[in-house]
């Protein structure tokens, strides 16, 4: 069973807390993932991999990968949604072809539904690892923490893909990291991972956007400038 923070209820006189009374717990991306950065920051001066999970993972995961002084990159995952609904997920594939598929998804839809959905994926997948990553393969996962970085989790199906992914790879810890997530998600994912952070858990919680007074869209090339800018903070000879 992993640890366990939902940081503003366990200490609510940190610095980070925030006034309840307001009607958004995050200004946007940034904002968040400064406060989930300060909420991680036992992990400085490790050897930590951040992952995001785009498009708005990438946002807040450099806000994290920044202040701890560590490597960033991403996982393409995407989620699988229903033929009659696409923007409902049933599960969600990673780019190792790792599966998560929910058993009530199986009693809904077909094989054959899910094995289409599962190719146009797979093709999505690859065109995002070449647009995001220039096809380079992850960084190494082994034997290292990995703190998987989305902007919140609404199904968590992107997620539990992503974390089958890491497993495989043999990571010597592997932390999930969110600045907003419902009740019901933290204690699924304390039985997945060894450290579970999440910043606000709403006791009335129905989408990721219900934390953010700006959530806006990101596209593949907003995300992208995010990557560069921590590389080059990372590697400055580089910087021509």
């Amino acid at each position: 069973m992993g640890t366990y923070h939902c940081w503003f209820s366990i200490n609510m006189n940190l610095s980070l807390a925030m006034n309840f009374d307001q009607s958004f717990f995050f200004k946007d991306r940034r904002d968040a993932g400064e406060k989930l950065a300060l909420a991680l920051e036992h992990y400085h001066n490790e050897d930590v991999l951040v992952l995001g999970i785009p498009r708005g993972g990438i946002e807040t995961a450099y806000y994290v990968a920044k202040h701890l002084d560590a490597e960033l990159s991403l996982v393409v995952t995407r989620k699988l949604g229903y033929p009659l609904n696409p923007e409902a997920a049933f599960g969600a594939i990673a780019e190792d072809g790792s599966i998560y598929i929910s058993d009530m998804a199986r009693q809904q839809i077909t094989e054959e539904e899910i094995r289409s959905v599962l190719d146009e994926q797979r093709e999505e997948i690859a065109r995002r690892v070449q647009k995001l990553r220039g096809g380079k393969p992850l960084p190494t996962i082994t034997d290292r923490t990995i703190i998987l970085v989305d902007d919140g989790i609404a199904t968590g199906a992107t997620l539990f893909a992503t974390i089958e992914l890491c497993k495989k790879l043999q990571p010597k810890k592997i932390v999930v990291a969110v600045p907003i997530a419902g009740r019901r998600m933290d204690r699924i994912l304390r039985q997945m991972v060894d450290e579970v952070v999440i910043l606000v858990t709403p006791t009335y919680y129905q989408s990721v956007s219900q934390g953010y007074e700006d959530f806006s869209n990101l596209t593949d090339d907003e995300v992208l400038p995010f990557l560069e800018k921590r590389e080059k903070e990372i590697n400055p000879a580089d910087i021509n």
